[in-house]
Order: C-alpha cells, then sequence, then structure tokens
C-alpha cells in the first residue's frame, strides 16, 4: 500500500459529480508519465514481495483468539524504536539478511483496510542474481519476528488468510459493537477498518454508489448434519438501525450461504504478492500478459481460505469474496435494471480478474481478446492522440470506465502533472489479478508488474517458496520467450474454478497446450527441445494460425505444474528446471532452489495438502466438531494456535507434514 493522503474526502453525492474531472485529469496525468517514461530502460530485474498478517490476541486460559484492532499502536512502536531507525530501512529500520543479519535492507511495515492487520516488505528491492532468492526466507521470518516484538506478549502476527470467526460480533479486542454509520454492518463494526479517512470513506462511498449493502454469499459446506436448506443463524432479520438493514429483508442473505455485508469481509483478507520491474515497458508488457494465465493456478495451489463467520464454506479461497466485498455496481451496471442513469452494463467487479492483453507481442491474435470488453472510447481516443498505442490504450480506457470511490476536495484545484493523485485513484481502485505499472515521477523506479492472486501461506517458508517460483517462471518465459496465451474468457473461468473445494486436485483448467516459440527451425519440422534443454533463441517467433480452441485444452494442476506423462505438455517445474540449466546455476544454489520447487510440485500432484484442505482436516478431527459445518470458538482457539505452532516448526519433527512434507531442511 502507497502513502496514503490527507485531506477532505467528498461523501459520494459529491464524489460522483467530480468523478468526470478526476478521470479527465488522471489521463492527463497518465500521458505525462508515458511521454517521460515509454523509452525507460533498467538493465537488471528487480523485485519484491509483499506479506500480510492477521494480528491475533490469545486468551490461552480461556481458550480464546481474537482479532487485535492494535494497528496504529505496533506501527507506532515500530516507527519509534530508535535502536531500528538508526539502522535504516522504513518503518522501522533493520539490517537482515540469510547468514548476516547485518547484510541487507530493513524490512518496511505498512498498514492495511483492516485495523488488525500488518503489512511487510524487504526494505530494498531484490536483485537479479539467483543467491537473492535464498535470503527470502530468511527475510520473511525476520519480517515476523520484527512485528512480534512489537506486540503484547499474549499478540501474534499469523499469516492466515482469514480470521475464522471475523464477524461473529465478538471476536474483536478492543470490543466495539456492529452496525457503524460508515459500514453499516450486521456483524463488523467500523472501527474495524483502519481509522485513516480514505477507508471509512472507501467503504461508505461504494455503498453509497451501489445503493445497497456489499453482498457476498459463500455457499456453506454441507456435511453429515449441516440442515438442508441451510440458512445462515447469525443473521437478524429485525434489525433497523439503517435502511439498509432492510436488505436481507429484500433477499440479501441466500439460503445454503454464508451471507456478509461488508467491505471487512473481504479487504480483511491476506494475501501474498509479488511485484517485479521490468527492464523497459515493452518487457513489463510481456510478462503482464505471460503471467496473467497463470493466476489461477497460483490461486488454486495457494487455497487458503475454507472458513467465513465461524462457518465451513464450500469454496478454498477468498478471490471472489474480495471481489464481492468491494463491488460499487449499481443495479443497471449489473444487468438488473435497464441503463437509465449509467453508461455500461459492467460484467465485472471492479477486483476481479484481467480482462486486457496489452504486448505487442505478434503472437497475441485478436481471438484472445475479451470481445465484450467496456471501454470508455472518450478515454481510448484521448490517449491515442497523445501518443499511446491502441492496445495500452484500451487498457487503461477499460480500468477508467470506474469511477474514483474515494475523492479529496484539496485534489480539486489544479492539475499537477508531476504527480499520480488522479491517475492512481482510478488505477489502485481496479484490484484485478494482475497489475501494469507505470513508472511514479520523481525516482528511478521502472515499468512494473504486480502478480495479486495468490493467498498467504502459513509459514514463512511456503511464502517464500511461491515467491521464489514466480521469479523464476517470469525468469523462464523471459529466457525462453514462453506463449501461455489463452482467450481472456478462458481465465475468467479458470478464476471461478480455482474457487471449487480441492480444485488443485479435483479440476482441470484452460490452458495452453504447447507454451514453446513456433521459430522458423521448428516450422520447418524440429521437435520441441527436451526438458532439461535449453531453448533456441534465434529469430521472433511466429505469429500462431489456425482455430484458436486447437491451442488450449483443459488440463489438471498436476499436468501444468509437472508435466503430462506423455510428453506432450512439459510442465512449469521442468521449464524452470530447464532455465536453471541453462545459466549453470550452482550446485549449492540449486539444492537450495530445488527444496522450493518440492513444495509446489507437492502441492500439484497432491502429495502435500494446501492449507485450505489442511485446516479442513483439523476441524473434522477436532473434538468438539458436530459435522454441523460449525467452527466453535475453542475450535478457532486450537486452530490459530496451530497456525502459530507451524510457523515456529515449519515441517521440523514432522509437525504439519500433510503441507510441508520433509520439505524443510531438519534442524
Amino acid at each position: 500500500m502507497g502513502l496514503l493522503a490527507i485531506g477532505t474526502p467528498l461523501q459520494w453525492p459529491e464524489a460522483k459529480k467530480a468523478a468526470g474531472h478526476v478521470r479527465e485529469w488522471g489521463i492527463e496525468q497518465l500521458l505525462a508519465i508515458w511521454r517521460r517514461a515509454k523509452g525507460k530502460e533498467r538493465d537488471a530485474l528487480l523485485w519484491g514481495d509483499e506479506i500480510e498478517y492477521l494480528v491475533v490476541a490469545f486468551d490461552d486460559e480461556q481458550r480464546d483468539v481474537k482479532l487485535s484492532l492494535r494497528q496504529a499502536d505496533i506501527l507506532e512502536a515500530l516507527a519509534n524504536d530508535g535502536d531500528l531507525l538508526k539502522q535504516g530501512g522504513g518503518v522501522p529500520g533493520l539490517q537482515c539478511g540469510r547468514n548476516n543479519k547485518s547484510s541487507k535492507t530493513a524490512p518496511t511495515f505498512h498498514p492495511e483496510f483492516g485495523r488488525f492487520m500488518l503489512e511487510a516488505t524487504p526494505g530494498a528491492p531484490w536483485g537479479i542474481d539467483l543467491k537473492d532468492l535464498l535470503d527470502v526466507e530468511e527475510d520473511m521470518k525476520w519480517r515476523r519476528q520484527i512485528a512480534k516484538e512489537h506486540m503484547e506478549p499474549s499478540e501474534f502476527p499469523v499469516t492466515m488468510t482469514t480470521f475464522p470467526l471475523l464477524g461473529d460480533k465478538k471476536s474483536i479486542t478492543p470490543y466495539y459493537p456492529p452496525s457503524g454509520e460508515k459500514l453499516r454492518s450486521q456483524f463488523v463494526p467500523d472501527e474495524i477498518a483502519n481509522p485513516h479517512i480514505r477507508f471509512p470513506t472507501l467503504a461508505a462511498n461504494i455503498r453509497q454508489r451501489r445503493g445497497r449493502k456489499v453482498e457476498l454469499n459463500v455457499p456453506v459446506y454441507h456435511d453429515e448434519k449441516t440442515a438442508k436448506p441451510w440458512k445462515d443463524p447469525t443473521v437478524d432479520y429485525d434489525m433497523h438501525n439503517w435502511p439498509e438493514d432492510d436488505d436481507v429483508r429484500n433477499g440479501a442473505a441466500k439460503n445454503d450461504c454464508i451471507y456478509m455485508d461488508a467491505m471487512a469481509f473481504g479487504m480483511g483478507s491476506c494475501c501474498l504478492q509479488i511485484t517485479f520491474q521490468a527492464k523497459n515497458m515493452e518487457e513489463g508488457r510481456t510478462m503482464y500478459d505471460q503471467l496473467s494465465p497463470l493466476g489461477p493456478i497460483l490461486l488454486a495451489l495457494t487455497a487458503a481460505t475454507p472458513i467465513y463467520k465461524g462457518f465451513l464454506a464450500d469454496t478454498d479461497v477468498r478471490w471472489n469474496q474480495v471481489s464481492a466485498a468491494v463491488d460499487d455496481r449499481t443495479p443497471e451496471e449489473l444487468g438488473e435494471q435497464p441503463l437509465k442513469n449509467d453508461r455500461w452494463r459492467i460484467p465485472k467487479s471492479r477486483y476481479a480478474s484481467n480482462s486486457t492483453y496489452i504486448s505487442r507481442d505478434p503472437r497475441l491474435r485478436p481471438d484472445y481478446l475479451d470481445p465484450d470488453l467496456i471501454v470508455d472510447e472518450k478515454v481510448k481516443d484521448r490517449l491515442i492522440e497523445g501518443g499511446m498505442d491502441e492496445l495500452l490504450a484500451t487498457h487503461f480506457a477499460h480500468l477508467f470506465i470506474r469511477d474514483p470511490i474515494v475523492v479529496f476536495n484539496e485534489d480539486l484545484q489544479e492539475l499537477d502533472l508531476s504527480k499520480v493523485d488522479h491517475f492512481e485513484n482510478l488505477q489502485s481502485t481496479n484490484w484485478q489479478h494482475m497489475r501494469f505499472k507505470p513508472p511514479p515521477p520523481g525516482n528511478d523506479t521502472g515499468w512494473r508488474v504486480e502478480v495479486r492472486p495468490m493467498e498467504i501461506q502459513i509459514t514463512d517458508f511456503e511464502n517464500a517458496a511461491f515467491s521464489v517460483f514466480v521469479v523464476l517462471i517470469t525468469r523462464a518465459i523471459l529466457s525462453f520467450d514462453l506463449n501461455f496465451y489463452l482467450p481472456i474468457q478462458r481465465t475468467t473461468e479458470n478464476m471461478d474454478i480455482a474457487h471449487r473445494r480441492d480444485a488443485v486436485l479435483n479440476e482441470k483448467f484452460y490452458f495452453r497446450k504447447d507454451p514453446l516459440p513456433k521459430r522458423q527451425a521448428r516450422m520447418n519440422g524440429a521437435s520441441n527441445p527436451p526438458s532439461g534443454a535449453s531453448t533456441p533463441q534465434p529469430s521472433r517467433p511466429a505469429s500462431p494460425v489456425g482455430p484458436v480452441e486447437d491451442e488450449y485444452e483443459l488440463m489438471s494442476v498436476d499436468e501444468i505444474i509437472n508435466g503430462k506423462a506423455n510428453g506432450s505438455f512439459p510442465g512449469l517445474i521442468p521449464l524452470v528446471e530447464s532455465y536453471l540449466d541453462s545459466i549453470n546455476v550452482d550446485v549449492e544454489t540449486r539444492c537450495e532452489l530445488a527444496r522450493y520447487l518440492a513444495l509446489i510440485r507437492g502441492r500439484a500432484n497432491g502429495t502435500l495438502w494446501t492449507a485450505a484442505k489442511w485446516i479442513r482436516h483439523y476441524v473434522a478431527e477436532h473434538k468438539e466438531y458436530q459435522k454441523d459445518s460449525v467452527v466453535t470458538q475453542g475450535m478457532a482457539y486450537d486452530l490459530v494456535k496451530a497456525a502459530e505452532r507451524i510457523t515456529a516448526h515449519e515441517g521440523r519433527d514432522g509437525f504439519a507434514k500433510e503441507m510441508l512434507g520433509r520439505c524443510r531442511q531438519q534442524e
């Protein structure tokens, strides 16, 4: 999360009047960036990761666990630690490294939407040297240690995607009653959100623009004793605090679904994000396109969200729930009413999978693009007039169909082309599973791509493994000129498939049959290079021909990650291994990286469980569980305690071996 602006936010009726103004100025700021940076070059890959924590407070005597709303106090303690600040690095500064704690810049801590959340990033970007990959895990451990040292003894920074009892009205400390003025939620108070004015205004304006509260209905998991039909027993149909309380009486709470009604139920989820800096804009556009089809696969591999509000869900991941939690579309935009006051029917929430490709790759066929893409043609024309090519202009003109949600009065006084506030107002509230980020003014940062779909994992080892894997597959894509293009609609479908229970084992995903480049040699009859051999690097890849439907098929995650048994698809890990072979990695580094790849391989073939499967098994085997889909206070306490122990043990002594196997070195 970037710096939080200070100002006077407009309530939605006034913000709506200023929306066109903000869009127009945002486009002018984007064009200023384009003119300054379109030829910008970088020599080396830089990248960084973002880890998000839930801050929980244990009461061991009462066997209770609550979310601690002390984010501001913890960040203040970090910022005021003089010994840390002396050593540099942000909020706070501290030196850390894999073998030498004085060798790397300190991690930096940031606020997040939930007052019970922290975000931590490395204090400086990771570099292109593969040995940097070996520092990531220790840096993540160090971040957690720093955070813990600035908390109360009863508190712990746990990396679970969602808190299992969020919304049960009592599992926060200090306690506040629900149904505040901004969220107007039955289940959570306004105080659960970060107090910075941006966050409550964001939540309130989304609700007001939508014309009703956000609506999350997650299918409940039906166990042996779960009622059919099942009605969420926590819903109060008689509440009359706000006009929005009529939502549930008008059918907002669906049968057989866990019902939630506030932004906190989505933006209160934790994830693992990776941002890459490309050497130039064209490389960034390639990375954006080629990583996009991998998003649903990464989501399924990292599945970690089987519980909401104290009930087992019949889904395993958070994505669609976050999407619903910030969905500001009106009934007209949703297609529930004829268009009268709004401009378009919009198929997706502003938090959704990508809808565009942007690379000027000759392999990008028009057939891959979304035929129903909604674009602001006025914005597109202005961008093209300003010199931007049509593909990238289409991308930004699609993002700019949205309204700015939080508008500060002070920002409307004059247009400053040295800033990006108006552009970022819309760019940063289009939460897609990939984000293309132009260079900000005033520093040396380059063109960047953010990978956003992954769920946070319980251990630092797992989070490091997925971070390293994404870095390596990115290097393989660029080195071998791999082609993962799919029609955009197939990636959208894949994101939904990834939500299904145990999707990583039980479902199949659309994926490209042959990612290897069709160069002239192969067109003349040469076969694919074998796994383990480096791919030749000569001429430009040929444009594809033939029916698009022949280019992809349904594959299991195991086939996508580990390859097909008949050799017809190489697999992402074998491609990564071929890349490592091609750059002659030393034996020690290769062995260390193999630990991480073994985790990914095991998740894909089912020998290692996802966190979602482990959590379900833990609940099912708990002595208090009644096979009725209910997760009690005592069960939640034991579950989060177990997550804390897993964080400490990380597979040693066979602890959580179902998730981690023997990937961890025994210490």
